[in-house]
């Protein structure tokens, strides 16, 4: 009989799909790492149990703790099915501007939920990284798991989701396009693919509000391109120590508006139902085309899945009072 013996077995191994509308006018064959496949439809299941793994070796978390994160909803999700399986408290701290969706299925999976305001700066004592980081020093027996700086987070990555693409691609991947937020993702991989074929291009997706673009290519950490913006999961107001900037080959930054107009795009051309991110990732692709030939193989990793965003991208109602469509 063939079966996983519990539900964290079933992480990872997930397909590459062809697009095939959206970018009939590169030159170039465009796959995507359809990461919504894992049990808790994204990307950051495979680094959750890789910080869970890695804290249970070291003695960081101990039997019975109870784990602590600040999250955009998907690692917690990937936290909270392993520790489920493995007997931990959750408490999860998020920003408001969180789908609400998001904040339910954290509950729903037992998880007990912080939500803290989206407008302070990261040192204010209410944003959701001093309320994790304080509830961490605070609580009995737990462990803060800061994804940001957490190397378990790259790691993951580097022993996963980089050697699937490699041999998916049979060695021909020429591209590489991924979101950035904490770094692990693009960090892990791009390691793996460059230390593979040093040639492989590395491209990070940034969105407006956000410094990583800039920092990138000059260096500076320029406060003035932190503003408040809407697309969910990218783009950061500080340096994690996971986003390895020597990895990456370039930036591009999607708005806000196209994140979410090619949310709905890959819906409804591809059949591709998807989070956010993953239409600031394809427009990101479609930004690049004068980097492609026709010879190229470029893999965009697609982060989580569309059932997180039924109340915003989703939602006409929503997209006409952003101003996103008419």
């Amino acid at each position: 009989m063939e079966y996983a013996k519990n539900i964290l077995e079933t992480i990872g191994n997930t397909p590459l799909v062809k697009i095939n509308t959206l970018t009939k006018d590169l030159p170039c064959l465009v796959l995507s790492k359809y990461e919504t496949f894992n049990p808790g439809n994204s990307v950051k299941d495979r680094m959750a149990v890789q910080m869970i793994a890695d804290a249970e070796a070291d003695g960081r978390l101990k039997p019975g703790g109870t784990i602590i994160e600040g999250t955009s909803g998907n690692t917690g999700m990937g936290l909270a099915l392993a520790a489920i399986v493995k007997g931990y408290k959750c408490i999860f701290v998020m920003a408001d501007k969180q789908s609400k969706e998001k904040v339910d299925m954290l509950k729903a999976v037992g998880a007990e939920v912080v939500v803290c305001p989206t407008a302070v700066e990261p040192d204010d004592p209410r944003s959701y990284y001093s309320v994790s980081k304080r509830l961490g020093e605070e609580t009995p027996n737990s462990w803060y798991v800061n994804q940001y700086d957490n190397p378990s987070n790259t790691k993951a990555h580097y022993e996963s989701t980089g050697p699937e693409i490699w041999k998916q691609t049979d060695g021909k991947i020429t591209h590489f396009v991924v979101g950035v937020g904490t770094g692990g993702t693009i960090s892990g991989v791009g390691k793996y693919l460059k230390e593979q074929n040093p040639n492989v291009k590395i491209w990070g997706v940034d969105t407006y509000g956000s410094v990583f673009k800039k920092y990138h290519e000059t260096g500076i950490f320029d406060e003035n391109e932190i503003y408040p913006y809407v697309t969910e999961g990218i783009g950061e107001d500080i340096l994690p120590k996971n986003v390895d900037f020597s990895i990456i080959d370039g930036f591009t930054k999607v708005t806000d508006k196209d994140a979410a107009v090619y949310t709905q795009r890959l819906a409804k051309e591809e059949g591709m139902f998807l989070g956010n991110s993953a239409g600031a990732a394809i427009k990101g692709v479609l930004q690049l085309k004068e980097h492609f030939t026709k010879d190229d193989v470029v893999v965009v990793l697609f982060h989580d899945h569309g059932s997180r965003y039924v109340g915003k991208m989703f939602n006409d109602d929503w997209m006409r009072e952003m101003g996103y469509i008419e």
